[in-house]
């Protein structure tokens, strides 16, 4: 188990570097000085899209309606480790201690203690256990956002065929919602890769089928994620509060260009009153409470909500900076995405 810790440790710290090489250029762009402007415009030119997409080439671009791609990927990858972290908590980080004897005595009755105990030593800390269920809770949480996300792309948002992105855009959102999610769970992550393998490994070998490994006892599922504490319980409330708010700002943004024909026009409603960028401050809600329910123990969640709230607070100032510009009857009390702020 010591090899696991350490590649724990090592996933935590590249998925810390990540995040921390994504964010200092955006604070660097944001400085405002004129000998920073040459990095400003760039970061600009990599981060515009849709309407403030200004440039009329279309080199190194892709159209706006790739979005989809990124949470399709996001929906996909956050079940797989939904589904492999849940079954790994169940089976090896039961918080009742008593359950955790007893599963490993039978686990010796029924000749699977070769995969158990591998995986005992680190499962037996109560501690740990918590931040494994607390892994699945934020998981959880993050599935709820992606599907929404990918749901909006495909029915609410009506991309025009002329809205471009550029394809370091695109590739940061793919890269961004690959390592979010594994964010959320670094603190076991390599440990249920290697026991999901081993339960593969049982199908194949012993030809065991997958109902057998799974089981059916879904309270038992379930149950755990009602014994976490108040910080998990008071983050997800934090991260509904965002989630609704997203959606209803999407909801307008999405009538807004459905209705429009060749003019963008200014959205009104909900957050829209308060800020340029609404949907913005919303996701920045929502990972705020993602960083609250992982009770801000874990460093690499820390970087994650600071990587969300630059890059959204920068391109949130090129929106409004974009509306200004527009419309000169835009309402001046607006701020980009900081009410009564900034």
């Amino acid at each position: 188990m010591e090899g696991d810790g350490r590649m724990e440790v090592g996933l935590a710290w590249l998925l810390r570097a990540a995040w921390i090489a994504g964010t200092l250029p955006i604070l660097v762009a944001s400085i405002p000085s004129s000998r920073l402007s040459p990095v400003h415009g760039v970061l600009s030119g990599f981060a515009s899209r849709g309407k403030t997409r200004q440039s009329s080439s279309q080199k190194l671009t892709v159209p706006q309606s790739f979005f989809s791609h990124f949470y399709l990927v996001a929906v996909v990858w956050t079940t797989i480790l939904l589904l492999a972290t849940w079954h790994y908590a169940y089976k090896m980080a039961p918080l009742d201690s008593v359950s955790l004897h007893y599963s490993t005595i039978a686990s010796h009755l029924t000749g699977g203690s070769h995969i158990f105990s591998l995986h005992k030593s680190r499962s037996t800390s109560a501690q740990h256990r918590h931040r494994v269920w607390r892994s699945v809770f934020l998981l959880l949480l993050m599935e709820l956002h992606v599907m929404r996300r990918l749901y909006e792309t495909l029915y609410v948002f009506n991309y025009s065929s002329s809205a471009r992105m550029h394809i370091f855009g695109y590739l940061t959102g793919l890269f961004f919602y690959i390592a979010a999610p594994l964010s959320l769970c670094t603190c076991c992550a390599v440990e249920v890769f290697n026991f999901t393998a081993d339960q593969v490994a049982e199908i194949n070998v012993e030809g065991r089928d997958l109902l057998s490994i799974t089981g059916s006892d879904w309270w038992g599922y379930v149950k755990p994620i009602t014994k976490l504490g108040w910080f998990e319980w008071i983050g997800a409330a934090i991260f509904i509060w965002g989630w609704v708010h997203q959606c209803r700002c999407h909801a307008i943004l999405g009538s807004v260009r459905k209705e429009r024909t060749s003019e963008y026009q200014i959205p009104h409603g909900d957050w829209f009153e308060l800020v340029s960028s609404p949907h913005y401050l919303a996701e920045m809600v929502i990972y705020a409470g993602l960083l609250v329910a992982s009770r801000g123990a874990d460093f690499t969640v820390w970087l994650l909500f600071e990587f969300v709230v630059a890059n959204l607070g920068f391109a949130a100032a090129e929106t409004q900076r974009w509306y200004l510009h527009k419309f000169e009857d835009y309402p001046r009390k607006r701020r980009a995405y900081l009410p009564y702020i900034y």
